[in-house]
């Protein structure tokens, strides 16, 4: 079955950012994202370690070790880009100065409940900013594979894992798929090339409406020397 590789749902995201987005990147393959902005757009990255104007990932022998992304990568800075404290950082967040957050989830649920900081029965990580970002930023993105490592779907009627926020996400990118949260349910808006909506649904664990518009999902097999499709 073709699906998209961790870069390819990046890709997919990337291409969906328009001009003047100021946007925070999760752990994971959000944080893959600054590779693929469309040339020409003026983005704005924001890192919640304190940066604004996150660039490409640094390449080897470049790292710089005070600029670190929350997957705790090496990041490079874009012209114009500006350092500040944790707390003014956070305050950006908290203070609807964000228009995106793009988050890697566990499960995410039929009306936007997010899941993604604690497996029951694992040890627990850290909540990190995600619970600040869900419910400070208006458009939530999750970035992830459509199913778990059991091959279990990840989007579900409701979510068994606890609760990052409640009722907060926006829309979803998986490997397979581009799915809105609407207030009718999910609607699916895109599918790989050689799936067809019945095969979305048969791996995702709640209905799906496919919207009038749904189309085949516009990816190239590679990018820069970077494989998209698996």
């Amino acid at each position: 079955m073709m699906k998209l590789t961790r870069e390819g749902i990046a890709y997919r995201v990337a291409c969906e950012l328009t001009e003047g987005c100021y946007v925070n990147l999760g752990v994971g393959i959000p944080c893959l994202v600054p590779a693929f902005l469309p040339a020409g757009r003026e983005i704005f990255i924001h890192n919640e370690n304190g940066t604004l104007g996150v660039g490409p990932p640094a390449a080897p022998g470049a790292e710089d070790p005070d600029l670190v992304s929350a997957n705790r990568e090496f990041i490079t800075l874009v012209p114009g880009a500006s350092v500040f404290d944790h707390a003014a950082s956070f305050g950006m967040i908290i203070g609807g100065h964000l228009t995106h957050v793009v988050l890697g989830a566990m499960e995410v649920a039929a009306n936007g409940d997010l899941a993604n900081w604690h497996v029951p029965g694992q040890k627990v990580p850290g909540v990190g900013g995600a619970m600040d970002l869900a419910f400070g930023v208006p458009n939530v993105w999750i970035a992830m594979t459509h199913v778990n490592n059991k091959g279990e779907p990840k989007i579900l009627n409701a979510c068994t894992c606890p609760l990052t926020a409640p009722r907060c996400v926006k829309r979803i990118f998986s490997d397979i798929a581009v799915i809105d949260v609407t207030p009718g349910g999910l609607a699916l808006r895109e599918v790989v090339p050689g799936l067809d909506p019945a095969a979305v649904q048969a791996q995702t664990g709640a209905p799906l409406s496919v919207a009038q518009d749904c189309r085949e999902m516009d990816v190239p097999e590679s990018f820069n020397g970077v494989r998209l499709i698996a």
